[in-house]
């Protein structure tokens, strides 16, 4: 029997009550194969601020990196808008993407049949969506150098950031994208803003060139991020997997989500370079926030977060058919008509966050019986 140490960062607002049901998920798994899975906690974002007057502390880090996957419910709040900007509780994830070099983020938007009245769109336009949204995260204009604000006199300030790329960051994120590409339609769309920005167009040559050394054999397109945004709304399934840069990334992934019904279905995966052996740096987290305004009523949606797990199930553990078996259980769930408040339309039984859990669970048992 392999052990596998997860690293759960339950998180602030409803992070706590979906990573609750995301572990008795992971509980189920463990053991049931040639994996048991161990897991820890830790503090991160708001709730760890308020405990160690930092958004994650050292240990908790090196915890992370230690980890054979990291997985993180939701931080931030209204209760830290006063916080200093470098403490603040995004700051904690911002520092475990940056130190762990997670550079490719992956945020599937899938819109499950049960679910495609539950989008904002016509169901003929997201019934059967499926793209992958591939976000560089570590480099661009949430960490570019010179940033800050500065007091100019007379009332006056000016806040900066800079959008910055290196060809190496381009190059690494572009080959994730490419390489997820052969195991779908073969088909990705690079966004960017070339006709305004340097860094765009420095973009736009680099993922050719990739494109052009070693994956002839995908198609690929460019498109202006704006147009992409129309698009997304537009004919999302003209797409199947993009990739572009953090800020870009971080704007039309959101879009995508409420493709698919509800924030609250979609999981993400943050993956770092393999190493010699292989394994890499992940940390796997729900594309939804801590919504605190339902936080400890039981209410909040815990899909996204299991999803996440068995993207970890996917990606860190090479255990491609318990991440299957998930995704089916988790389809055959909202198929029978389980609902939490967010994916519910007039008439249906909404169900609490643990009654959700449970049911995914009972899906798990009798798929695998």
């Amino acid at each position: 029997m392999t052990t596998k140490n997860i690293l759960l960062l339950a998180g602030d607002g409803i992070g706590p009550e979906v990573m609750a049901e995301a572990g008795r998920v992971i509980q189920w798994f463990s053991g049931r194969g040639d994996v048991e899975f161990d897991t820890s906690e830790a503090l991160v974002g708001g709730c760890c601020y308020d405990a160690h007057d930092v958004a994650v502390t050292d240990e908790t880090v090196e915890r992370a990196k230690a980890a054979d996957a990291v997985i993180l419910g939701a931080v931030g709040g209204p209760k830290w808008d006063g916080v200093d900007f470098s403490v603040r509780p995004e700051a904690g994830l911002l520092r475990l993407r940056k130190d762990l070099e997670l550079f490719a983020n992956l945020r599937p938007a899938i819109c499950f049949e049960a679910l495609a009245d539950a989008s904002s769109l016509k169901r003929e336009i997201v019934e059967g969506l499926d793209i992958m949204i591939v976000r560089e995260l570590t480099g661009g204009l949430y960490f570019g150098e010179p940033r800050g604000i500065t007091d100019l006199g007379n009332g006056q300030r000016r806040g900066i950031n800079t959008q910055i790329y290196d060809t190496f960051e381009i190059e690494r994120v572009a080959e994730v994208a490419f390489d997820l590409a052969r195991k779908r339609s073969k088909r990705v769309t690079s966004v960017e803003k070339r006709n305004v920005m340097e860094s765009g167009l420095l973009w736009n040559e680099e993922v050719s060139r990739v494109h052009k050394q070693s994956y002839s054999d995908v198609e690929l397109d460019h498109m202006l991020a704006d147009n992409c945004g129309m698009q997304l709304v537009r004919n999302p399934k003209q797409f199947d997997v993009i990739v572009t840069d953090n800020m870009f990334g971080d704007m039309l992934s959101d879009v995508a989500s409420m493709l698919t019904g509800s924030l609250g279905m979609l999981p993400s995966a943050s993956l770092g370079a393999a190493d010699k052996a292989g394994k890499r740096l992940a940390l796997y987290e729900p594309v939804h926030g801590s919504a605190p305004d339902i936080a400890g009523q039981g209410v909040a949606n815990p899909i996204a977060t299991i999803l996440s797990f068995g993207m970890a199930l996917r990606y860190s553990f090479d255990m491609a058919a318990e991440a299957d078996l998930l995704d089916k259980a988790v389809q055959t769930a909202l198929a029978e008509g389980c609902r939490t408040a967010d994916i519910a339309v007039a008439g249906d039984k909404v169900l609490s966050t643990s009654e959700m859990g449970s049911a995914i669970i009972s899906q798990l048992e009798a798929l695998s019986a």
